[in-house]
Formats: structure tokens, C-alpha cells, sequence
């Protein structure tokens, strides 16, 4: 008996061993590029070009191409413009589709309820390049409403509600006990007050985790800004980009620090929602 608890023990052991060991080359995997950017960021073109993996190059740390990447970018006219679309984009996500789910799923009885719901879980299975042709044409050549941040926002609201709502649904199904709306029901409360006092501050961890998927998702977003916004003063920064990649030459150390300035400011969001996320995620699992 001891043998066998002692061959069980080292077995698993080993299983453990060998799956933290694949783990920490799933990791190298997925940090590698950006280790490889924050190496190379701080190099001239042609160290990156003679010696990408050296941490110092011949040339020693060169410091001017984050200045030079912000001027050619146009930097902090694109930066607010990423922020403006960013910010509202996911606040009204976040506000629409929490009410939206919200009167769902405390109205199972309305058809109406039923068949929207259905329609938003439908509509996710859709993808975005099969609208990019209709959506140019219908909203740019018919109502000429391109061009604009506006557009950009509401369209950006309109592909995200869908997810937002099916998770935003999970969660008030099982995570708020409806109890809770009809004591305040009785102490005098109106369906509007009790869903922003009680409902909606409950659903902190969704909050954050609906946010930072969505803002990544908006603030990387290439595809849908340049179909949507053609003047220059509006674009954003992933947009922006473009201007270092040349005809016959393009110059990687400034789209390194260009990359860098782009993703800090999500990270830092990241960094400080993520506590939040696992048990968003969690919240919206069924309960046994």
C-alpha cells in the first residue's frame, strides 16, 4: 500500500512538473513578440535589421524614436481621437446593453424579449466582412454620414451590444437575487432607480469585464476606422500607423515605439480591471 501511494504521489508529481513546463512555453510563446518590441524599441533601424535578438545594439540606446514616432503620427491628435471613440463607445455598450438584458431577463414572459435576445446571439455568428461592402456604400454613398466620430461610435456600439448583453444577461440571471428589487420595490423605489441603486452596482465584475474587452477591441480596431473616417484629422491611432510604412522603405524603429505608445495606455487599463475580470467571467457561470 505504501508503494502504490508513493508511486501515485510521484506520478503526480511529474504530471504536474511536465504541465507547468508546458505552460511556461505557452507563455514565452505569447509574450515573445511583445518582449521582442520592448527589445528593439530602443535601437536604431539598422540594429533591429543586423541583430534583432541583441538587447543593446552598436549604436548603444537610442532614445529619439518615441519623439520621432509622436511627430510622424501626429501623436496626441491621434490619441484623443482613439480616446473619444474608446471612452463612448464602451460606456454606451456597457450602459445599453446591462439595461437591455436588464428588462430581459426580468420579462421572460414578452415575446418581444425572446425573440430580440435571439436575434442579438444570431447576429454575433455574423461576420464583419460580410457588411463592410453594404455598410460603406448604404451609410457613405446614401446618407453620407462618413467621416465622422459619431458614425464611429454608434456603429462600434451596434457590433459590440450583442456580446455585451449575453453576458450582462448570465450574469443578473444568476448572480442577482431578485429579492433584493422587490424589497426595494416595497420600500418605494421605481424600476428606473432600483436597476442604477441596486441591480447595476452589482454588477461591478461584468462592468469591468465588458469594458476591457470591448476598449481593447475599440482602441485596436484598424478595420472598421478605416472604412468609417478618411480625413486625417480623424484618424485613430492604429489608423495613424500607416504614415511609417513607405513605398520602397519603412522604418521599424519608429513603428516599434509607435506600438508601444499605442498599447500602453490599454495595458495600464488591463493592469487596473483585472481583478475584476475572473469573477465578471465567474459571475455569469450557471450556479448548481
Amino acid at each position: 500500500m505504501k508503494g502504490n501511494t508513493k508511486e501515485k504521489e510521484l506520478g503526480r508529481r511529474v504530471s504536474h512538473a511536465i504541465f507547468m513546463s508546458l505552460l511556461v512555453v505557452l507563455l514565452f510563446i505569447f509574450i515573445a513578440p511583445f518582449i521582442l518590441v520592448i527589445i528593439n524599441v530602443f535601437k536604431s533601424m539598422a540594429d533591429i535589421t543586423t541583430n534583432p535578438l541583441s538587447f543593446i545594439g552598436q549604436h548603444g540606446i537610442i532614445l529619439s524614436n518615441f519623439p520621432d514616432a509622436m511627430e510622424k503620427m501626429d501623436f496626441w491628435t491621434v490619441s484623443t481621437n482613439s480616446v473619444i471613440v474608446t471612452v463612448s463607445a464602451t460606456a454606451l455598450t456597457v450602459v445599453f446593453s446591462a439595461m437591455a438584458a436588464y428588462v430581459i431577463v426580468r420579462n421572460p414572459r414578452w415575446k418581444a424579449n425572446s425573440i430580440l435576445f435571439s436575434l442579438m446571439i444570431a447576429s454575433m455568428v455574423i461576420p464583419f466582412q460580410v457588411l463592410m461592402v453594404p455598410l460603406v456604400s448604404v451609410y457613405g454613398g446614401i446618407f453620407g454620414v462618413l467621416n465622422s466620430r459619431i458614425t464611429l461610435i454608434l456603429m462600434h456600439v451596434g457590433f459590440s451590444v450583442s456580446l455585451a448583453t449575453f453576458m450582462f444577461h448570465g450574469a443578473i440571471k444568476t448572480s442577482i437575487p431578485r429579492e433584493l428589487e422587490e424589497a426595494a420595490e416595497i420600500d418605494g423605489c421605481s424600476k428606473w432607480k432600483t436597476f442604477w441603486s441596486i441591480v447595476f452596482p452589482l454588477l461591478r465584475p461584468m462592468v469591468a469585464t465588458v469594458t476591457i474587452i470591448d476598449a481593447m477591441a475599440f482602441w485596436n480596431d484598424y478595420l472598421l476606422p478605416s472604412l468609417v473616417l478618411g480625413r486625417t484629422d480623424l484618424y485613430t491611432i492604429p489608423i495613424a500607423t500607416q504614415a511609417f510604412y513607405g513605398t520602397y522603405s519603412t522604418d521599424i524603429s519608429l513603428i516599434l515605439a509607435a506600438l508601444l505608445l499605442a498599447m500602453l495606455p490599454i495595458l495600464i487599463l488591463y493592469l487596473f480591471l483585472q481583478r475584476y475580470i475572473v469573477a465578471g467571467v465567474t459571475s455569469g457561470a450557471v450556479k448548481g
